[in-house]
């Protein structure tokens, strides 16, 4: 297989969606690693495209065969949802219908094999239910509309990945979520992933729950033996490299130095702070397990309304999670 053939969609297109997204194609490096097609509405990001100057050729499509991936040119499939006089920085229920429809039409052609992943820019939560559409995020819907239940949120930077156990949830209540079947489910995830985008033999560690992983029960009510052990032997006991529970508070540099290719917290802040710290402009979203095999980045900001039309948005998150889902794209 070539280099894959990445669909990034629009996101809310009253957002800087447009922006970062013709500012990042007009970097030849994305055309270096993979072949890039916009799902979304031409219009928009030809208004882009004019309002940050741009000199880019913009070509309608109708599927990702006709695309010739060419630098210096934009491929769109255009699904002209949107009016012309659409205001930027504004909730509009056209833009919130018109990001779902995106990310729907990106699902059908990542399950025809047209896409070998996809990358979203933000869209609006209100906009979007304003639209007609009641989920929380993109996640939501990317699950939904591809009939998945296990999945999970990765995190990853140039020098650090992080898979999680538990995102959204409370301390009290994430601790509690965790169970054995959770722990091994997400391990499988984690090695997975990494076996399609072209790992041999990925090492993974899994953080403690506790402080010094809970140090032989010293620490914690024994959530490490009763939680997170039995599933990591379970896993090990099919061959997966997997190692712990370690010690968080020096797992992840461990794991910056080279020592595993992946680790799994075991709650939000627990891996997001370290992603956070070695440089928020890097860091990308992804969500692993879809059905299917789909591999979704994301660019880690919001529709930023407030700068949206004005040529202020910085395109170097979108250039990091075109980057991840070239790397993590199936390479059979």
């Amino acid at each position: 297989m070539g280099k894959p053939i990445i669909g990034i969609t629009m996101g809310d297109a009253a957002g800087v969606g447009p922006e970062v997204i013709v500012k990042a194609l007009h970097h030849d490096e994305v055309y270096d690693i993979c072949r890039p097609v916009v799902i979304g509405d031409l219009k928009m990001l030809k208004r882009a495209a004019g309002q940050i100057q741009a000199q880019i050729k913009m070509n309608k499509v109708s599927d990702a065969q006709e695309c010739h991936f060419e630098k210096g040119e934009i491929h769109c499939l255009d699904l002209n949802l949107l009016p012309e006089d659409l205001r930027a920085g504004e909730e509009s229920p056209e833009a919130g219908n018109a990001a779902f429809q995106y990310v729907r039409k990106a699902i059908e052609l990542a399950q025809e094999g047209q896409l070998q992943a996809i990358c979203t820019a933000p869209l609006n939560k209100a906009a979007l239910h304003k639209g007609g559409h009641r989920y929380p995020g993109h996640t939501e819907i990317l699950a939904d509309l591809t009939g998945t239940t296990d999945y999970s949120m990765m995190l990853s930077s140039p020098k650090l990945k992080v898979i999680h156990l538990t995102t959204h949830l409370g301390l009290l209540e994430a601790i509690q979520s965790i169970t054995p079947e959770r722990t091994y489910k997400v391990i499988r995830l984690a090695y997975e992933t990494l076996i399609r985008a072209g790992h041999e033999n990925p090492k993974i560690a899994v953080c403690g729950i506790n402080p010094h992983a809970g140090e032989n029960g010293l620490f914690g009510n024994g959530e490490e033996q009763k939680q997170l052990i039995p599933g990591i032997k379970q896993a090990a006991d099919e061959g997966i490299e997997v190692s712990g529970p370690h010690p968080a508070d020096t797992l992840f540099y461990r794991a910056v130095r080279g020592d595993f290719d992946i680790v799994i917290a075991c709650y939000h802040d627990q891996g997001h702070i370290p992603i956070k710290v070695l440089g928020l402009e890097e860091g990308v979203n992804i969500t692993v397990g879809l059905n299917g095999g789909i591999i979704r980045t994301s660019v880690d900001h919001g529709t930023a309304f407030d700068i949206a039309g004005q040529n202020k948005a910085d395109e170097r998150s979108m250039l990091a999670a075109l980057k991840s889902a070239a790397e993590l794209a199936p390479k059979k």
